[in-house]
């Protein structure tokens, strides 16, 4: 069961990921790597640059 779940997650974010680069293009890639990243990393910094990256890309239309 746990493989099962594993491969499930692991289709979850390739999906995800290339949601965003098709939505976003390489941008919205590299915020989301930055965000991911941080995250793992427990870097505040680089976590805030991929969602500053991330939210810009998604409010770039409205401003």
């Amino acid at each position: 069961m746990p493989v099962a779940l594993a491969l499930l997650s692991a289709v979850f974010v390739v999906g995800f990921e290339q949601l965003v680069q098709v939505k976003y293009g390489a941008t919205g890639i590299v915020g989301l790597l930055l965000l991911t990243v941080g995250i793992k990393a427990k870097s505040p910094a680089v976590s805030s640059a991929g969602a500053v990256v991330l939210a810009m890309l998604v409010a770039g239309p409205a401003l």
